[in-house]
């Protein structure tokens, strides 16, 4: 199945949030105030479950607050608190340190460093608008233990449209890179081998009072244009004055909206294509007690 959406270029959002460590949740800022409200209406859900997990993978942990939250959640579960970027991980092992089981783990979501069937619960906020969530939803099919539950959020296609319309108006570049639907998502976590997803979609609208605020909160959060065929050199002054003027056009009330898709997803652990049949040379698994022994032996 082809994607109906583009992807993100790995490299670059990686740089990108590797910048970000250091201001994306900055206590005198509130860069992340997408990030926190879905963060805390995906934790808001987790008790309509009943679960009692003893491996939980905060899957794309950032700074850690999620992971926080999950460990005062399940008092008797292991935390990995999980991020491809080193910078994050270790912003999310300062902040939990006091926390005994809670690990930082640096590794990559499409390629995830655990066992078969070694997670109980993945914890994934605002991680696949980053990734390619056809190899995210294989990999969590992979190492959820049947009847493990994947929870999710994610931005959907309408997600900053007053950008991508303004762009549209000057030029036909790739300046927002693309967000999978709900549906197509739900078909994808399927074709993984997760079992009954469902998708619901909240829409939030984000006001500022200038373009510099805006610009500002997603260079903060890291979240600016990764997209595959983006323009690399620098924007030249008539273009972007041009974008500006139109981007202003749609001012109401004196503030900028900004409008976000935020999509909820979850599923359960099935049987894995992938955990019957592992390929040839693929990576490593290592167990979640094997890697959380050696990063107690660095501390």
């Amino acid at each position: 199945m082809q994607p109906t959406f583009g992807l993100p270029d790995k490299r670059a959002a990686l740089k990108q949030f590797s910048r970000a460590s250091a201001t994306f949740d900055n206590a005198d800022a509130d860069a992340d105030a997408v990030h926190a409200e879905a963060r805390t209406r995906l934790l808001a859900r987790l008790p309509l479950f009943k679960l009692e997990p003893r491996r939980v993978l905060d899957l794309g942990a950032a700074t850690g607050k999620a992971s926080a939250d999950l460990a005062a959640m399940y008092p008797e579960a292991r935390i990995l608190a999980t991020d491809l970027c080193w910078q994050m991980a270790e912003r999310a092992r300062g902040r939990c340190k006091h926390l005994g089981r809670v690990a930082a783990v640096n590794g990559d979501a499409e390629k995830l460093p655990f066992a078969d069937a070694s997670i109980d619960l993945i914890f994934a906020n605002l991680l696949l608008p980053w990734c390619d969530p056809r190899e995210v939803f294989g990999e969590a099919a992979r190492v959820l233990r049947d009847g493990g539950l994947l929870m999710f959020t994610t931005v959907g296609p309408d997600t900053l449209q007053e950008l991508r319309w303004a762009w549209s108006e000057v030029d036909d570049g790739v300046h927002v890179h693309g967000f999978a639907d709900m549906h197509d998502l739900g078909d994808m976590a399927s074709r993984a081998g997760l079992a009954e997803p469902v998708m619901d979609v909240d829409r939030l609208q984000v006001t500022y009072t200038g373009l510099d605020g805006l610009v500002a909160d997603l260079r903060a959060c890291g979240a600016t244009n990764v997209a595959h065929g983006r323009r690399t050199g620098l924007t030249g002054r008539a273009r972007w004055q041009a974008f500006c003027d139109r981007l202003e056009a749609q001012r109401t009330a004196d503030r900028l909206s900004m409008s976000v898709e935020l999509i909820f997803g979850q599923a359960w652990g099935g049987i894995s294509p992938r955990r019957r049949s592992p390929p040839d040379g693929g990576p490593i698994s290592i167990s979640v007690e094997e890697l959380t022994r050696n990063l107690r032996q660095r501390d």
